[in-house]
């Protein structure tokens, strides 16, 4: 019995270090895996940054029902002086719009984790066209109506030209639908409309130089029993026997001791000599322009006639065109100082018909006044003038070419200023050498093969173009380039050979206005609205029955 308490005993003793040792086991073993569970939970919160999900778009005073994706425990605004939220139950909550900008909403659950969030953008009050435009344009009174489905209609009144056409832009704008059609019926009008003056100043200087050198030589030999010649150039004349058929016949036997009238020559009034042959040398005409000089005669036995032309031609052409025209802002103008030519043109059946093509100075432009007070201009001018370089013959009718100086362009600029629209400077040269080959290459009698021909041009054109905004002015104020202009008389043109009898700094007569005091009306002093009395009655009544007691027949007559 006593070993049954000593056994219990080591028993309880092995027990407890048994207890010891796991516990010890399990603390290490903690240790050791403590790290490890805390290296997530820094990595979780790294992640938890959250962006807003979606974008709410608001108008001051405007508010928007959301209704969110779980029961919320806590609202989040950024700037409560733009946005503000109403909460109306665990899922639903009211954004509402208290200023112009931007801010942020979250709301989270009673976990923490956000159920929604969203970016709201407060602007204006933009709820129809009418107020998009005052708050685009407050100096504009515009009004738009709708008459259709996509269609608007713009009255009013705007500053220029520019407003109007940005008015339309917005409305296209704000009013485009799906499919982007939008039909916009303009009927603005300018405030004060804006008229330009157009100034186009065309400028030109053209030089030419045209020189010629050419020779011409003709031969004839009639020794050994046949004809040999040479010819250069032109035709500058012929070799031939003298011709004796317009000369009388007379009888020449005494000059060589014959019998009378055996031999009989042409005999030549003008020197008084019997012509017994020869050999006659005949120039032709020079060219149009040039000089000819010309030799003839016998040299080796051989007839030799020849001519030099010498010819220079210089021109000179300057041309200034002027025109003026005024036009109203947007609208286009033209202007034709100049005329039509006819130009034949062929039909069926042997017929033709006549078409005219216009020529001169011309202008058109459209002037557009913008906001800032520039002027945008499209603008075409054109000067034009007939030409025989270039003319045609057709069905016997020969059509002359035209010159044209011409520009079309868009520009911007401010009145008075100027602007070089176009500008030409052309300097072209021709060297012609006709020559006989070989003969013409020799150092000195070469000259006498050849022929040259030399042509320089040179050409400058400016064209400038000068906006101003105009206004009206009086009709007196106007001066004319006929204003002291007069016919002379018939004794004046006769024997004073005068043109004109114009003075200069007379003016033509102007209308006049009526005085500023007219006499004014006088009023009766009878008024017609008031009743007669008794005694005006009465005296009517008797100056009636005196002038019918008058006017009773009595004898004779009377002429008054």
């Amino acid at each position: 019995m006593s070993t049954t308490p000593n056994g219990k005993k080591s028993q309880n003793s092995r027990g407890k270090m048994m207890n010891r040792r796991l516990f010890q086991s399990l603390l290490g073993a903690a240790c050791a895996f403590a790290p490890l569970a805390l290296a997530p939970t820094t990595q979780a919160q790294a992640q938890s940054v959250q962006r807003p999900a979606s974008t709410i778009l608001l108008s001051v005073g405007r508010g928007q029902l959301v209704s969110v994706g779980g029961r919320m425990v806590d609202v989040f605004v950024a700037d409560e002086s733009i946005a503000d939220v109403q909460v109306k139950s665990q899922n639903q909550l009211y954004v509402f719009g208290k200023g112009a900008g931007e801010t942020t909403v979250y709301a989270s659950d009673h976990a923490g984790h956000t159920i929604w969030s969203a970016t709201v953008r407060v602007g204006s009050n933009l709820e129809n066209v009418d107020q998009m435009l005052h708050l685009a344009m407050p100096d504009a009174k515009i009004n738009v109506s709708a008459v259709g489905t996509g269609t608007f209609l713009l009255t009013g009144t705007v500053a220029s030209p520019e407003d109007a056409a940005e008015a339309q832009r917005l409305v296209e704008a704000f009013s485009a639908g799906k499919d982007g059609k939008v039909n916009i019926i303009s009927r603005l009008k300018t405030a004060t409309p804006l008229q330009v003056s157009l100034m186009v100043r065309f400028a030109e200087v053209s030089r030419s130089l045209v020189r010629t050198i050419g020779t011409n030589l003709a031969t004839r030999d009639l020794t050994g029993g046949f004809t040999m010649g040479l010819s250069r150039g032109r035709a500058a004349g012929t070799i031939g026997p003298i011709d004796t058929s317009g000369l009388p016949q007379l009888d020449a036997s005494s000059l060589y001791g014959l019998p009378a009238n055996t031999l009989k020559l042409p005999f030549d009034p003008s020197t008084g000599k019997f012509i017994t042959g020869g050999t006659a040398y005949t120039f032709n005409p020079n060219l149009v322009g040039s000089t000819a000089i010309g030799l003839a005669g016998k040299l080796f036995g051989a007839d030799i006639l020849g001519s030099l032309d010498l010819g220079e031609k210089v021109g000179l052409v300057t041309t200034l065109a002027q025109p003026n025209l005024t036009a109203l802002s947007g609208e286009t103008a033209d202007f034709l100082a100049g005329g039509e030519y006819p130009i034949p043109i062929s039909q069926g059946l042997g017929t033709t018909s006549i078409e005219y093509k216009k020529y001169g100075v011309s202008l058109a432009y459209t002037p557009t006044v913008l906001a800032n007070g520039r002027i945008s201009l499209r603008v075409r001018p054109e000067v034009s003038e007939l030409s025989s370089e270039g003319a045609v013959t057709l069905n016997g009718f020969q059509v002359p070419a035209l010159t044209i100086r011409r520009a079309e362009t868009t520009v911007e600029l401010g009145s008075g200023q100027s602007f070089m629209i176009a500008g030409l400077m052309s300097n072209n040269a021709q060297h012609t050498i006709e020559k006989t080959p070989g003969a013409g290459d020799l150092p000195i009698l070469g000259a006498l093969f050849r022929s040259t021909n030399f042509q320089k041009g040179e050409t400058e054109l400016v064209i400038v173009v000068t906006p101003y905004l105009v206004n009206p002015v009086d009709a007196n104020d106007i001066k004319l380039p006929t204003d002291g202009v007069q016919s002379p008389n018939v004794l004046q043109q006769v024997l004073g050979n005068m043109e004109s009898d114009g003075k200069s700094e007379v003016s033509r007569p102007l209308p006049t206005t009526s005085p500023d005091k007219a006499p004014q009306p006088d009023v009766s002093l009878k008024d017609p609205a008031a009743p007669a009395t008794r005694e005006q009655r009465r005296a009517e009544r008797r100056n009636r029955d005196s002038s019918a007691s008058n006017d009773a027949a009595a004898p004779g007559f009377n002429l008054k």
